[in-house]
């Protein structure tokens, strides 16, 4: 029997490099109790950071699992952080112990807003799908979804006294919802373009909103169900609305689209011009909505305070005309991407800034100062690059990983991931280790050969090495010198010498130049071959051409690439050649003859990288298509592929023994992969593709670990509800479609186990005696002879069955209603079911005597329910009086009760207006 060939695993080992991603915002959180304003949670791709910024340390990571972090939240009290997530999927993490326990999945894209209710018991979330879902995170169950908006939900706020929802949307329109119907009541449709950005301010008595011009909209809130109970006729205030919008004829006064019923009106009382002319990027408050923030896409953020009245008045008076400050000189000189406020003790502002270039600020000011200024406090910077890390090089102990960009040189400790150094440097685009691991060799842009040497970090030396870019560089086999190759179409051969520095009198190394092989197109890449008997160069013009490394006579010409050969490797053994290219093949050559034994479709774009696993056959290429994957130059197979990137990448190196990949990406991420004692067999990873395929194209969508399973039902349309407007919060994945799978199974069984014991009961009555009962089902047995009407999957699945089966559970639920089981749970799935299927239901006359059972035994039943909780919380009252009585001490609950009726009266003593001149 042959032998076969053994391949072993690369998983991803460590994401670094990376202090907060752009593409979810920044969020102050607490922990363990521990000082505001001093943590800060970021997206990090797949993961969250929490960095203290005060340390400039990492205190924890929030694991994910393959999809970049959209959005962050963290809960009111402080204990969790709701993530969203670019697939959809919603998960709630504890920041005491970094695990996550409750998994939403609804949404069909990209969550783009997330927001809690004032007691933390409610998440909505927005997306990119245009649906908002409501969730209950106590059950750990979605509510509703609600159907209105056209495109891109921005924002969702919860409005704290009153069961409503109000959100906006790239469609331009402001939409208010009664979470008690699930019905938008009110359309603002007062902008003209996107709105971007929305606050509630004043208690919930105006909104403030932010669009793609640079004027900010207030409008002011009246709610109509409160003026009636004071009082005022309900019929006079809906027409003097009426006639004030008939007369203004605009849209900038947020017209209602139903002029009746309604709950709210909205407005509009002003607006205020920014500095910037952009569009709101992002606009946010302070917990207690004293300070708004908001910035555009370019470095500057404006503050800006709400005034009560006396306070307005005050500043009329001294004909102040802005409440505005402007940033400070301290002021960050990139783009702001994200922002977040936190108000302190003293009047005290922090400010969190995420920005463009990978880099976390924080700010503080007095807001009750004259002018205020800002002072920065902290920046994390050492973390990362501020721009893209566009070449990496492991040390020759595989201790070491350098990476350069645009203007950085860092080198990192592989096992710890932390940086060893930090140096300046031009734009770098290749990079080496000399031997020695002592001092390092980077080739820039400009065409400058720059040494540094790590002990010191310190520049040793600049060479001007070409005119124009130096796109490749390197080390001689020999390790006595390095070979450059650059846009002055000429490649040059350099030698290490030890000099005599001029300063210190100590020597130094420099590179001196010593051949130059002129060529006719600019060169790419250059590598010598291991036995230093040859020299590839690839070409402007898509091809390769080799010559002999001592003469520098021509070879070989390797064509057949449609596009500039990008990245190019020889093998260890000096015999095979492989060429990656921007017209996303990779080719693989024999370096005696330099015929092509392949062409291989290698990347869905751009190849950037390719470099071969020492001492073997096997190599690795990245693309711009974000992905890392690992082939076989002997049997021309694609072995596995490396996914976590969420952008381009644009190189990778591995450590001289093999057993470590480190990659870079336009994500600002670094990845560590290590490989494992864990074979790859083939057949079984392309089955894993096949199937992989099949599910996303059956638009099914796989969440790991998911606590809480949500269901994608029939939609349709219950009485008195607008069609489409209100659905079920939920969407279908494999584990429902299972779930149902088991569902239908355990009703066959039922259906077999009562066919029998019918069966049974009729032998009984002929033979006139009692027989033995038949043998039950072995799964039934596997349980522990349980009944079937306590099915495990019953209890716990939700339930998504085709209709035919649905009469048949009905039936069961009066059963399992009637013993007293699961009550609760079994209520829960009859409403589902009858709100799913009412149509079916209602028209089916079989069935009107099992609803009307169901109605009679579930009246009664949750009647009895009701009066044991009556009755113990009577008991439990009962029992808090005797012991206030005797101890002389009030329950926290009740404090806390009385607190808010105060703070609720005090509200409606004073009304705050917000004025901005």
């Amino acid at each position: 029997m042959g032998l076969t060939k053994q391949y072993l695993r690369y998983v991803a080992s460590a994401v670094f490099g990376v202090i907060g991603s752009q593409k979810a915002n920044i969020a102050f959180v607490t922990l363990r109790g521990g000082e505001k304003g001093r943590y800060v949670a970021v997206a990090a791709c797949e993961h969250v950071f929490i960095w203290d910024v005060r340390k400039a340390e990492k205190v924890l990571i929030l694991q994910g699992n393959k999809h970049e972090v959209t959005f962050l939240c963290p809960s009111p009290d402080g204990i969790h952080i709701a993530v969203g997530y670019e697939d959809g999927a919603v998960r709630i993490f504890s920041l005491l112990n970094g695990e996550s326990n409750v998994s939403f999945s609804g949404h069909k894209s990209a969550v783009t807003v997330i927001h809690y209710d004032t007691l933390g018991a409610r998440l909505v979330t927005g997306s990119k799908d245009t649906d908002v879902i409501v969730w209950d995170i106590i059950n750990e169950c979605g509510l509703y979804r609600l159907k209105g908006h056209k495109d891109v939900i921005t924002q969702a706020l919860f409005l704290t006294d009153k069961n409503l929802l109000v959100t906006s949307s790239k469609d331009s329109f402001v939409k208010w919802w009664d979470l008690d119907t699930q019905h938008c009541f009110k359309t603002m449709v007062g902008h003209r373009s996107e709105v971007w950005g929305m606050v509630l301010l004043n208690e919930e008595s105006r909104l403030l909103t932010g669009s793609a011009d640079s004027e900010l909209r207030a409008w002011d809130i009246s709610y109509l169900q409160e003026e009636k109970a004071e009082g005022e006729p309900k019929q006079k205030k809906g027409k003097t609305l009426l006639d004030d919008d008939d007369d203004g004829g605009d849209h900038e006064e947020g017209l209602d689209e139903s002029p009746e019923d309604r709950i709210l009106s909205c407005k509009k009382a002003g607006s205020l011009l920014r500095e910037a002319r952009d569009r709101v990027v992002s606009l946010t408050t302070d917990a207690r909505a004293r300070v708004i923030a908001c910035h555009g896409s370019d470095s500057v953020l404006e503050l800006f305070t709400v005034l009560s009245e006396q306070e307005v008045q005050r500043k009329m008076v001294k004909k102040l005309k802005k409440a505005k400050k402007k940033a400070s000189p301290h002021a960050p000189s990139v783009h702001v991407r994200w922002v977040d406020c936190l108000s302190c003790a003293g009047g005290e502002l922090k400010v969190a800034l995420l920005l463009q270039n990978n880099t976390v600020e924080t700010y503080s000011l007095k807001t009750s100062d004259k002018t205020p200024a800002a002072n920065k406090t902290a920046r994390l910077t050492l973390g990362g690059h501020r721009t893209d890390a566009r070449t990496l090089a492991f040390s020759s102990d595989n201790l070491a990983i350098l990476s350069a960009s645009g203007d950085t040189v860092k080198v990192w400790n592989r096992s710890t991931l932390q940086v060893i150094r930090t140096m300046a440097c031009e734009y770098a685009l290749c990079s080496l280790f000399v031997p020695g691991d002592r001092q390092i060799i980077l080739g820039t842009k400009s065409g400058k050969l720059q040494l540094f040497e790590l002990a010191s970090g310190s520049l040793l030396e600049t060479v001007d090495a070409h005119v124009g870019a130096l796109w490749s560089l390197c080390l001689a086999p020999d390790q006595r010198g390095i070979v450059t190759g650059g846009a002055d179409k000429t490649v040059k051969f350099w030698e290490f010498e030890l000099i005599k520095a001029e300063e210190t009198g100590q020597k130094r190394l420099t590179v001196k130049h010593s051949r130059t092989l002129q060529l006719d197109e600019d060169v790419l890449c250059v590598k010598f071959s291991p036995d230093h008997r040859l020299l590839a160069v690839s070409l402007l013009d898509c091809t390769v051409k080799i010559f002999y490394t001592d003469t520098l006579k021509f070879f070989l010409s390797l064509y057949g690439h449609k596009l500039p050969v990008l990245c190019l490797d020889i093998s260890h053994d000096s015999t095979l050649i492989a060429t990656g290219s921007a017209d996303r093949n990779v080719k693989i050559w024999g370096l005696d003859f330099g015929d092509c034994h392949r062409s291989m479709f290698a990347h869905d774009d751009s190849v950037m990288f390719l470099q071969f696993v020492p001492k073997t056959h096997l190599f690795f290429t990245a693309g711009k298509d974000k992905k890392i994957k690992q082939w076989d130059a002997d049997k021309f197979e694609h072995i596995q592929t490396l996914e976590g990137h969420h952008r381009e990448v644009w190189c990778l190196a591995i450590s001289p023994n093999g057993d470590h990949v480190v990659s870079s990406s336009h994500d600002k991420s670094l990845r560590l992969w290590e490989r494992t004692r864990e074979p790859i067999i083939l057949e079984e990873e392309r089955e894993m593709v096949m199937e992989q395929f099949t599910q996303e194209n059956e638009n099914f969508h796989i969440t790991p670990k998911c606590t809480c399973t949500q269901i994608l039902l029939p939609q349709c349309a219950v009485p008195g509800e607008t069609p489409g407007e209100a659905a079920p919060a939920g969407k279908k994945t494999i584990e429902t479609v299972k779930a149902a799978e088991r569902i239908m199974e355990a009703l066959e069984l039922y259906r077999e186990e009562a066919r029998k014991m019918e069966e049974h009961k009729y032998a009984c009555e002929n033979a006139g005696k009692q027989l033995p009962p038949p043998k039950p089902n072995p799964i039934l047995v596997a349980f522990g002879n349980i009944s079937v009407s306590r099915k495990a999957e019953l209890e716990v699945s939700l339930l998504v069955l085709p209709f035919p089966y649905v009469p048949e559970l009905l039936t069961l639920f009066n059963s399992y209603i009637q013993q007293g089981l699961e009550v609760e749970l079994v209520c829960r799935c009859l409403f589902f079911l009858l709100r799913i299927h009412f149509g079916q239901i209602s028209s089916n006359q079989m069935l009107l005597s099992v609803i009307d059972e169901l109605r009679t035994n579930t009246i009664a039943k949750v009647g009895d329910i009701r009066d044991v909780l009556g009755f113990n919380s009577a008991g439990l009252q009962f029992l808090q009086r005797e012991i206030e009585s005797k101890e002389n001490v009030m329950f926290f609950a009740e404090a806390t009760g009385q607190l808010e009726q105060k703070k609720k009266k005090r509200r409606k003593r004073e009304r705050a207006i917000l004025t901005i001149a």
